[in-house]
C-alpha cells in the first residue's frame, strides 16, 4: 500500500497498447483525465480552494477524537468471535460468583489486582528479606487514598472471603512474622497445614530444595497478590494508581517489580501520545527531501513549490479521511495512527509522477495544454494504484481484529482522499506554478528574471537570478542526471551477461534465506509489547518469566451437561476423561470437588450410591467446603445441571499447543465437556491469524490480478504480477521472522499492504517492458529502466523517509510498523529495477 508509485511512469512509453486490445479501458480514461486536466489549468482556484474548504469542514471531526478513541486491548486485539468469548459467557451465566467467597482461581476474567514481585540476593526466604517483605506489604495495606474528599484504605476495597481481605498463603503461613520462617517446614508447590492443601505455586519462584525432598530450601523470588472488588472500579482505580506510586518510589534491600490488572490498558493507552512529536520530524524530513528531489538550478524551472504543496496535500488528505471516519462515529485505534506516516510516502510519489508527467510537455504550450497531456500521461496510471491500494486496505477490513479493521479502513479512506487531492489541489498548484513558469518568473521572489546570462554579470547572479532555459529541440525541459544514469550505465552493467548470473544468484539466495525465514515464523502477540519498552511493567513480566515460568494456567473445565456422580460406571467415563488430559505433557494435576467428596465419603464412610444420599451428604460436605458451591450449578431440587473442576499445566509447551490441546482432549471425551481461562481470549488470535492471514492475501492476490488484466491486460505482465506479489509476500514474511517480528493482527496490516507494492511495482515496470518499441530483449529492459528507475528510486526513498522516524519509537507497533515497510520497500526495489528487468529479458529470449 505505502505505493512505490514512480513505477506508474510504465505509460510513458508512446507505443500503444491497440496492438493487444487492451485499451477499451484505458484509452477512455485517457481521454477523460486529459478534459480533466485541461479544465483545472484553466480554472485552477476553484480545484485549489475547493478542496480547502472540503477538508476543513471534516476535519472538524477531530472534536470527536477523544470520545472515538477505543484503545481497549481485548476489544482490539483479540478474535471478535473468538471462541474463548463464548466459553467465558456460558461460564458466567452458569455459575455465578459469590463477592464474599472471594477465588482468584474461580474468576472468569483477570479480576483487578494489583501485584509485586520481590527478589534479594539472598533467599527471599531469610529472615531479613521477609522482614523487609512484610514491611512493604504493611505499607500496601495501611496506604491512605482521596476519593471525593474521603479517605480508603485496602481493607475498604478489598475482596474478601468470609469477611476479611484475602491475604497472601506464604505471609499467613508464617504469621506475618519473619522469624516463624524458621521454624516451618514450607513444602512446593502444596503446602499441606492444619487448614488444608495450600498452593504455593504462585507464591515462591525459582525454588531449591533440601535433599532433593519437596521441602523448600530456599527461593530467588515472592509474589505477593492485592484482589479488589469489582463493583466500584473509580475507587479500585484509584487504589491502583495509588499502589503503582508507592512501588515507584519504594526502595529497599529487596528488588520489586509491580503491576495491575490495569497496567497494560493504561500503558497501552500512553503509546500514541509517545510519536505525536514524531509528525513532526517525518513531515520536515519529507518536505526537505520533496525540496531537494525537486529542485532545479534553473530558477524559473525548479519545482520547490509543487513539492511544498505536495506535501501539504497528503496532510489534506489524513485530515480529511480521518476527520469524516470520526464524524460518521468510526472508532478510532492506535494502529491507525501509523497511517499519515504511510500516506506521506504515496502523496509524495504521487508528486514525483505529476513532476516528471509535467517536465515531458512542450514548454511552449499553454499551461491548460500541459496539464491536460499530464493527466493524460499519468492519472491512469495513478488511479491503478490508489486503486489496487485502497482495495487492498478495504479487504483488511473483514479482518476478526478490530485493529486490523480501524487501520484498513482509516487507511483506505485517507488514500482515496489522498487520490482525490492529488488530483485536483495539486494538480491546481501545478497549474499556477506553470503559470509562473510561463511568465518566466523567479520562484521566490516571482518577479521576471532573463533566460540567458546579461554581459558583464557575476556568477552569483547567473545562480540566483536568471532561468528558463529548455531544450530548443524537442521543446520540453532538460533531462535529470539521474535519468541518464539510469539509461547509459545502469541499464547497460544490468543487462551485461556477468550481471545477470550475479543477479541469479542472489534471488536464489533471497527466495531461500525467506523460504527458511517462513518456517521459524511465530504466531500470535506477545501481549507485553503493546507497552512502551520504558515500561515499569516490562521487568514485571520479565522477573514473572524468569522466576515464575514453570507453572501456567490452572484451566477449568465445565462438565456441560447434567451427570449421575453417583454412578460409578458412568463416574468412570469422566474419570478417564480426566486421566486422559493428565496424560498430557503440559498437565500437572486436577483439583475437582466430586474427588474431593469421594475421598471423604470413603475416609467417613458414606454412602453415596444412589441420588438421594449424594444429594444429602454432598449438602452436608459443602458445608464444611463451601467454596466449592462456586463450582456447581444446581437446581432448587439438588439435581446438579453442570459443574466445574480445574486441571493445573505445566509451560512445556506453547499456549496455542495448550489450548488447542486441552480443547481437543474434551471434545473426544463422552461428557459434554468445556476448557476456559481468561488468557485463552488473547490465544484465540493462534487459531485463526495464519488462516486469516493467508486468505486475506489470497483474495487480494485475486483482486489485483483482476484491476491489472481490466486496466493493463497483458498475460505477460498478470504472470509477472502474480509471481512478483507472492516473492515480495513470501521475502517480507520470511525477513520479518528473522528480525523478530511474530505474525500478529500488527504485522498482518503490514502484509496485507504488500500486495499493494508488488502490484505497483510488477505491473508497470511488466508492461514497461512489452510496450517498448525495441526488438531486443536488452534495449527493452534498458528502455524500461531509463524511463522508470530513477522515479521508482524516488518513490522508494520518499516512502522510507516517511516511515525511518518510527524506527525510534518506543512502541513495539510502530517499530514493527517501520520494520515491515522497510522490507516491503527494500524487496519492492529489488524485484523492480534488478529481479523483473534481468527476468523478462531472459524469458523474452526464450519465447521468441
Amino acid at each position: 500500500l505505502l505505493n512505490i508509485n514512480a513505477s506508474k511512469l510504465s505509460h510513458f512509453f508512446p507505443t500503444p497498447m491497440a496492438k493487444f486490445h487492451t485499451d477499451c479501458i484505458e484509452r477512455p480514461l485517457r481521454m477523460g483525465f486529459e478534459m480533466m486536466g485541461y479544465f483545472i489549468g484553466s480554472h485552477p482556484w476553484w480545484f485549489l480552494i475547493a478542496p480547502l474548504i472540503l477538508s476543513t469542514g471534516l476535519g472538524s471531526g477531530f472534536y470527536f477524537l477523544k470520545e472515538r478513541m477505543s484503545n481497549n486491548i481485548e476489544e482490539q486485539f483479540t478474535p471478535v468471535n473468538g471462541q474463548a468469548k463464548l466459553e467465558r459467557k456460558y461460564i458466567q451465566e452458569t455459575f455465578r460468583r459469590n463477592d464474599s467467597m472471594f477465588s482468584s482461581l474461580r474468576l472468569s476474567t483477570d479480576g483487578s489486582y494489583a501485584t509485586l514481585i520481590a527478589t534479594s540476593n539472598r533467599s527471599v526466604l531469610s529472615v531479613e528479606s521477609l522482614q523487609d517483605i512484610i514491611d512493604l506489604d504493611l505499607k500496601i495495606r495501611s496506604m491512605e487514598v482521596q476519593a471525593d474528599n474521603q479517605t480508603f484504605q485496602y481493607v475498604h476495597v478489598c475482596a474478601q472471603m468470609f469477611g476479611r481481605c484475602t491475604s497472601n498463603d506464604i505471609l499467613d503461613i508464617i504469621q506475618y512474622n519473619a522469624n516463624n520462617i524458621n521454624t516451618v517446614n514450607l513444602t512446593f508447590p502444596w503446602h499441606h497445614s492444619d487448614f488444608g492443601r495450600i498452593p504455593l505455586l504462585l507464591s515462591l519462584g525459582s525454588v531449591k530444595f533440601n535433599n532433593e525432598s519437596s521441602v523448600v530450601e530456599s527461593a530467588e523470588a515472592m509474589q505477593l497478590f492485592y484482589y479488589l472488588q469489582e463493583d466500584n472500579k473509580t475507587k479500585t482505580h484509584l487504589w491502583l494508581e495509588s499502589f503503582l506510586n508507592l512501588l515507584s518510589n519504594q526502595s529497599s534491600s529487596i528488588q520489586v517489580s509491580y503491576s495491575t490488572s490495569m497496567s497494560m490498558q493504561w500503558e497501552f493507552d500512553k503509546s500514541p501520545s509517545s510519536v505525536i512529536y514524531m509528525f513532526s520530524i517525518t513531515y520536515a524530513i519529507a518536505i526537505t527531501f520533496s525540496i531537494l528531489s525537486c529542485w532545479r538550478l534553473d530558477n524559473v524551472r525548479t519545482k520547490v513549490w509543487v513539492a511544498v504543496c505536495g506535501v501539504f496535500s497528503t496532510g489534506l488528505a489524513v485530515l480529511s479521511g480521518f476527520g469524516l471516519l470520526l464524524l460518521l462515529n468510526e472508532p478510532f485505534v492506535m494502529t491507525a495512527a501509523s497511517c499519515p506516516f504511510m500516506l506521506l510516502g504515496i502523496g509524495l510519489d504521487d508528486t514525483f509522477i505529476l513532476v516528471s508527467c509535467w517536465q515531458r510537455t512542450r514548454v511552449l504550450d499553454g499551461v491548460p495544454d500541459r496539464l491536460a497531456v499530464t493527466y493524460r500521461d499519468a492519472a491512469v496510471s495513478m488511479s491503478i494504484t490508489s486503486l489496487t491500494d485502497a482495495l487492498a486496505l478495504f479487504l483488511g477490513c473483514g479482518s476478526p481484529f478490530g485493529s486490523v479493521r480501524s487501520f484498513c479502513i482509516y487507511a483506505g479512506v485517507s488514500v482515496c482522499f489522498c487520490y482525490l487531492y492529488t488530483i485536483t489541489f495539486l494538480g491546481a498548484c501545478m497549474a499556477l506554478n506553470g503559470q509562473r513558469e510561463a511568465g518566466n518568473k523567479h520562484w521566490f521572489t516571482c518577479v521576471k528574471i532573463p533566460e540567458d546570462l546579461p554581459p558583464r554579470s557575476s556568477k552569483a547572479f547567473c545562480l540566483c537570478c536568471i532561468g528558463g532555459s529548455y531544450d530548443r529541440i524537442t521543446e520540453k525541459e532538460q533531462k535529470e542526471p539521474m535519468n541518464q544514469f539510469f539509461e547509459r550505465f545502469y541499464g547497460l552493467f544490468l543487462t551485461h551477461k556477468s550481471s545477470k548470473a550475479s543477479v541469479f544468484v542472489m534471488y536464489a539466495v533471497y527466495l531461500a534465506v525467506s523460504i527458511y525465514g517462513c518456517f521459524t515464523l511465530k504466531e500470535g502477540l506477545d501481549i507485553r509489547n503493546l507497552a512502551l519498552d520504558d515500561s515499569y511493567i516490562i521487568d514485571y513480566y520479565n522477573s514473572q518469566k524468569e522466576h515464575f515460568s514453570k507453572y501456567s494456567c490452572n484451566v477449568m473445565v465445565a462438565v456441560k451437561q447434567p451427570f449421575p456422580y453417583w454412578d460409578e460406571d458412568k463416574l468412570e467415563h469422566l474419570h478417564s476423561c480426566i486421566s486422559d488430559l493428565e496424560h498430557l505433557d503440559y498437565v500437572s494435576g486436577t483439583l475437582a470437588w466430586f474427588l474431593s467428596f469421594q475421598e471423604y465419603a470413603n475416609a467417613s464412610p458414606l454412602n453415596i450410591s444412589s441420588p438421594e444420599s449424594f444429594q444429602s451428604h454432598l449438602s452436608n460436605y459443602l458445608q464444611l467446603y463451601p467454596m466449592f458451591t462456586q463450582d456447581i450449578n444446581a437446581t432448587a431440587d439438588g439435581e446438579i445441571q453442570a459443574s466445574r473442576f480445574f486441571i493445573q499445566t505445566l509451560d512445556k509447551s506453547s499456549v496455542k499447543d495448550v489450548m488447542i490441546g486441552l480443547r481437543e482432549s474434551a471434545e473426544e471425551c463422552p461428557v459434554e465437556l468445556l476448557v476456559y481461562h481468561p488468557a485463552f481470549i488473547y490465544y484465540d488470535q493462534y487459531t485463526v491469524i495464519m488462516t486469516n492471514t493467508v486468505h486475506t492475501i489470497l483474495v487480494a492476490v485475486i483482486v489485483m490480478l483482476v484491476v491489472s488484466l481490466i486496466l493493463i491486460p497483458s498475460p505477460l505482465c498478470a504472470l509477472w504480477v502474480a509471481l512478483a506479489i507472492c516473492s515480495v509476500v513470501v521475502g517480507v514474511a520470511g525477513f520479518m521472522a528473522l528480525w523478530g517480528v511474530n505474525l500478529d493482527s500488527i504485522s498482518m496490516i503490514n502484509l496485507v499492504m504488500c500486495i499493494g507494492f508488488s502490484v505497483d511495482f510488477s505491473a508497470h515496470v511488466t508492461h514497461s517492458f512489452v510496450s517498448s518499441p525495441k526488438t531486443d530483449a536488452n534495449e527493452k529492459a534498458r528502455d524500461a529502466l531509463a524511463h522508470l528507475g530513477y522515479p521508482i528510486l524516488q518513490g522508494a526513498l520518499s516512502t522510507v523517509l516517511g516511515v525511518v522516524v518510527l524506527s525510534m519509537s518506543g512502541s513495539y507497533i510502530f517499530r514493527t510498523f517501520f520494520k515491515i515497510v522497510f522490507l516491503v520497500i527494500v524487496f519492492g526495489l529489488l524485484h523492480g529495477l534488478m529481479f523483473i528487468p534481468v527476468f523478462l529479458t531472459l524469458f523474452w529470449a526464450c519465447g521468441k
